[in-house]
């Protein structure tokens, strides 16, 4: 790859806010290219999210919840998006155990990085976790789902029906092979 970069570059020249939720807001840069011409960016804002791969006597604790942007069920591991100013590492323990009902008190980092930097600045950070104890599930009020704990079979099975899709769930199956392999995460 080149050294010089910053050839590249583009430069905001405004930006038009379109959309403000509770989970993201979306807006549209405009943009001067390396050539001298513009551009426009559509960019989701995202405070970022954390999401744990925790173990329960050798076997992956799962969620499974109904995704309505892609109008099935779908088995996740635990996460959650960040709240103003916290700690990733706080954020994934208080999403294990509001979803799953587990917590753990030694989470390690296994690797944080951006879920689709192409239109988002969504950071995920993912934690392990292989000590759980018995905590309390405390769901989001429009929050359904079904706490499972798998095996790396089952999880495998998951990924080649569809049933697990989501990049932070499949890098933590294979982090989780990679770890029985191993012993390290």
């Amino acid at each position: 790859m080149s050294q010089n970069n910053e050839l590249w570059r583009e430069e905001t020249i405004s930006t038009e806010p379109i959309f403000e939720g509770k989970m993201i807001t979306l807006q549209v840069d405009t943009v001067a290219m390396p050539d001298g011409r513009t551009a426009t960016r559509e960019i989701v804002k995202h405070p970022g999210a954390a999401a744990v791969m925790a173990l329960l006597d050798g076997k992956l604790l799962v969620v499974e919840q109904f995704r309505k942007p892609l109008e099935k069920f779908q088995i996740e591991i635990p996460a959650g998006k960040l709240d103003a100013g916290e700690d990733p590492l706080v954020a994934a323990g208080r999403e294990l155990e509001e979803e799953t009902g587990y917590r753990a008190d030694d989470l390690k980092l296994v690797s944080a990085f951006f879920t689709s930097p192409g239109f988002a600045d969504e950071k995920l950070y993912l934690y392990f976790a292989e000590n759980v104890t018995i905590g309390t599930q405390q769901t989001d009020e429009d929050e359904y789902l079904q706490v499972e704990a798998i095996t790396l079979e089952q999880a495998e099975s998951y990924i080649a029906e569809g049933r697990i899709s989501d990049a932070k769930t499949i890098l933590a199956v294979y982090a989780w092979k990679l770890y029985q392999l191993t012993g390290t995460i």
